[in-house]
């Protein structure tokens, strides 16, 4: 008889005594006009946060910690006033449902576009290398917004002085989490973003402290992990990393292994609430590039790390429970949160499950086609 805990058992992750091992991931939905917080965005989390039929964690889509870091129209921030103070009505819905949530804290760096950057100026990046990727943009034309993928502009290296910058965007970004009334916060170190940018060798080109070697490419994730568990507490802090995703322009880089080992034996000491890992490649193939989860995870471990460990990308329910058997904590779901508000109690009952609408994945405003008009079970 197995005494592995199953997805439906209550877990301890930092400062959260969560009723389940189901987490909703981050989803970006682009339905934040002006980058604020929309009432319609307090249902659609509410619907998700039950503590028996929904996530036991919600991880709020990508919300960047300053106007620089938008790549993508209508994504609500955490940098000032007006958007903390519109956060708050969406933790309160969260949390008359008795649930959890967390804000993903997000700097895209390179992947972004002139039209989304203040006064039109360069997306700023580890260096001035250009991302083969997309980004997406909102446009009012005729009294119509439409929105739709363009290609990311030229980027400028940040410079040395900038970076201390960068880091206390982040650690500004965890304080307005907490006065918004989140639980804590999801630090955005994958997916080819700024400071997954800095891990990879392609995209990260510096001869300074921020480059070159393991170590000084690591710098950067450590000084933000290390400034936000100081701005609000390390057992309120998660990270997410994607090792080998590619995808966002983002390579593959020949020393993820050891990167990524090397990473988290020095996050280990910190005491962090959770580590978000995505095996493989986001949406598509687990095993598209050679890496060993396990062995990072045993890195870790050795190194006194105790954060609740994550797993994500195409789980159901049967290889949810081998990954909990394996030593996983947190299994998280994300395009079938989107259709399904009550996926837990879904997974519970082995189905049915609504498919997805592809179509209303991104953009829509106020509207709730394809954003709280998904039914639940009755």
């Amino acid at each position: 008889m197995s005494n592995s805990p199953t997805l439906f058992d209550p877990v301890t992750v930092g400062a959260w005594q969560l009723p389940n091992r189901v987490v909703m991931a981050p989803l970006t939905r682009n339905r934040a006009p002006g980058q604020i917080p929309t009432a319609i965005m307090a249902t659609y989390y509410g619907q998700r946060a039950h503590p028996v039929t929904g996530a036991g964690l919600i991880v709020s889509e990508g919300t960047p910690v300053c106007a620089e870091g938008h790549g993508y129209s209508d994504t609500p921030g955490l940098h000032s006033a007006e958007q903390v103070e519109a956060w708050k009505p969406v933790t309160a819905a969260v949390h008359a449902q008795g649930g959890h949530i967390v804000a993903q804290l997000w700097h895209v760096g390179r992947i972004s576009h002139v039209e989304l950057q203040p006064n039109g100026q360069a997306p700023v990046a580890p260096s001035a290398v250009r991302a083969n990727a997309k980004c997406y943009l909102i446009k009012d034309e005729n009294g119509q917004r439409s929105g739709g993928f363009v290609d990311c502009s030229e980027p400028r290296a940040l410079q040395l002085d900038e970076i201390a910058g960068v880091v206390e965007s982040f650690a500004q970004g965890a304080r307005h989490a907490i006065a918004a009334g989140f639980d804590g916060v999801e630090i955005h170190g994958a997916n080819g973003y700024l400071l997954d940018q800095f891990l990879r060798e392609e995209s990260n080109r510096r001869d300074d402290a921020y480059g070159g070697s393991i170590e000084n490419r690591c710098r950067l994730v450590v000084e933000v992990v290390r400034a936000c568990c100081d701005a609000i507490g390390a057992d309120r802090v998660g990270l997410r990393l994607s090792p080998v995703m590619e995808g966002n322009g983002a390579v593959c880089d020949p020393q993820a292994q050891a990167i990524h080992e090397q990473l988290l034996r020095q996050l280990a000491p910190l005491g962090l609430a959770f580590l978000h890992l995505i095996e493989g490649q986001t949406g598509g193939a687990r095993d598209h590039k050679p890496f060993d989860y396990a062995a990072l995870r045993a890195a870790y471990r050795d190194a006194g790390g105790q954060a609740a460990w994550m797993v994500n990308n195409g789980y159901d329910l049967a290889l949810a429970q081998q990954s909990l058997a394996e030593g996983a904590d947190l299994v998280a779901f994300g395009k079938a949160f989107i259709a399904n508000p009550d996926l837990t109690e879904r997974l519970r009952q082995g189905g049915p499950f609504n498919e997805p609408d592809r179509n209303t994945f991104y953009g829509g405003g106020d509207a709730a086609k394809g954003y709280t008009d998904y039914p639940a079970l009755a």
